[in-house]
C-alpha cells in the first residue's frame, strides 16, 4: 500500500508575533461580472476584484486564502451581480474561514458600457462608464456602496465674461461711428474671423460620485447614477460627433457655464432627491487648460432614500 502523503502546513504554525489583523486578502483578480445594460439586456463584463477578510484569532498565523479565491471564481458568473446576491457572496466568505473572521469586505471594478445618442444627427457610439462597487459585512451587517466616474465638459464663467467683454468692445470699435448697424453687416463680421475676438477656456472634466445605497434595492442603480450625473452636469462628454453635433455642444457649453464648486453643488442637490441614494461623497476635478493644475471641489451630504 502506498503510504499516504502529508504535506506541511506552514499556516498552522503560530506567528512570530501575536496580533489580530483588520484585513487580510487579495487585490486585484481577474473575474467576470454579470450586470445590465441601459435597455435590462444581461451583460457580461470583465471586472478587477480585491477581496479581504478579517483576522481575528492572534495566534492565527494566516487564513485560508485560497478558500476566498475559489468561493469567488462562480460567484458573479451565473446570475447579475444583486445586492442581495453580494450580501450571500460577503456571508459566503466569512464561512470559508471556519471560524477565523467575523467580517468580509469586496472591491469590484468595471466598465459598464453604455450606448449614447449624439446630440444632433441620427448617430450614437458606446461610451464607458468606471465603476465600483464596494460591499463589506461585519457581525452579520451588510453595507454597500456605488462610484461611477463621468466625464463633462466645463466651460469656465470667468473666462466667457471676459471674452463677451471683449467682442463687445470690438463690436463698438469696428460700428461704433456708423449709427445704425445693419443687420447683415453685423452678421457678416460676427460670422468671420475678426468677429471672433476671444474664446472662453473650457476642459475635459470628470465627477467621481460615490453614494452609500440604502437596504431594500432590487438591483444596482448603475445606469439611473450616471444619467442623474450627467442631467446634473448638462455637457457631458460626446462619442459620435457630425458637425452638427459639434456645433450643439458648443451652444450646451455656452448656457452652462460651470466653476468646480458649481458641479459640485448641482450634484449635490441632484442626489439629495435621490431614493437610491442612502448618503453621498462627490469630486470633481477640472483638468484645467488654463492652468498647470487643476480645480477641484467635494461635497458630502444625505440622499433621498427614506
Amino acid at each position: 500500500m502506498t503510504p499516504i502523503r502529508v504535506m506541511p502546513d506552514v499556516a498552522l504554525d503560530r506567528p512570530a508575533s501575536e496580533r489580530a489583523l483588520d484585513w487580510v486578502g487579495m487585490a486585484n483578480i481577474a473575474l467576470p461580472v454579470r450586470t445590465r445594460s441601459a435597455t435590462g439586456e444581461a451583460m457580461q463584463v470583465p471586472a478587477r476584484v480585491d477581496v479581504h477578510v478579517d483576522l481575528r484569532d492572534p495566534a492565527a498565523r494566516g487564513i485560508h486564502m485560497s478558500r476566498l479565491y475559489l468561493r469567488l471564481q462562480h460567484a458573479f458568473a451565473a446570475e447579475e451581480m444583486t445586492p442581495a446576491g453580494l450580501a450571500r457572496v460577503l456571508e459566503a466568505l466569512v464561512e470559508t474561514q471556519a471560524g477565523l473572521s467575523r467580517a468580509a469586505r469586496l472591491v469590484i471594478r468595471f466598465d459598464q458600457l453604455l450606448l449614447r445618442p449624439a446630440l444632433a444627427s441620427a448617430n450614437a457610439g458606446w461610451k464607458a462608464y468606471p465603476v465600483e462597487v464596494r460591499a463589506c459585512v461585519a457581525d452579520g451587517e451588510v453595507a454597500l456602496h456605488l462610484a461611477v466616474d463621468v466625464d463633462y465638459s466645463s466651460t469656465c464663467p470667468a473666462s466667457a465674461a471676459l471674452s463677451r467683454q471683449m467682442g463687445a468692445e470690438a463690436f463698438a470699435q469696428t460700428f461704433g461711428n456708423e449709427g445704425t448697424v445693419e443687420v447683415a453687416a453685423a452678421r457678416d463680421w460676427l460670422r468671420s474671423e475678426a468677429g471672433l475676438v476671444a474664446t472662453p477656456h473650457a476642459q475635459r472634466s470628470r465627477a467621481h460620485v460615490c453614494v452609500r445605497l440604502p437596504q431594500g434595492l432590487s438591483s444596482f442603480p448603475i445606469v439611473e447614477l450616471v444619467e442623474r450625473t450627467e442631467l446634473a452636469l448638462g455637457t457631458p462628454v460626446q462619442t459620435a460627433v457630425k458637425r452638427e453635433d459639434e456645433q450643439a455642444f458648443a451652444a450646451l457649453n455656452a448656457h452652462n457655464l460651470m466653476f468646480c464648486e458649481d458641479a459640485a453643488r448641482r450634484l449635490a442637490h441632484a442626489l439629495s432627491t435621490d431614493r437610491h441614494v442612502a448618503s453621498f461623497e462627490v469630486n470633481v476635478a477640472h483638468f484645467e487648460s488654463l492652468h498647470a493644475h487643476d480645480a477641484v471641489a467635494s461635497v458630502t451630504g444625505d440622499g433621498g432614500a427614506r
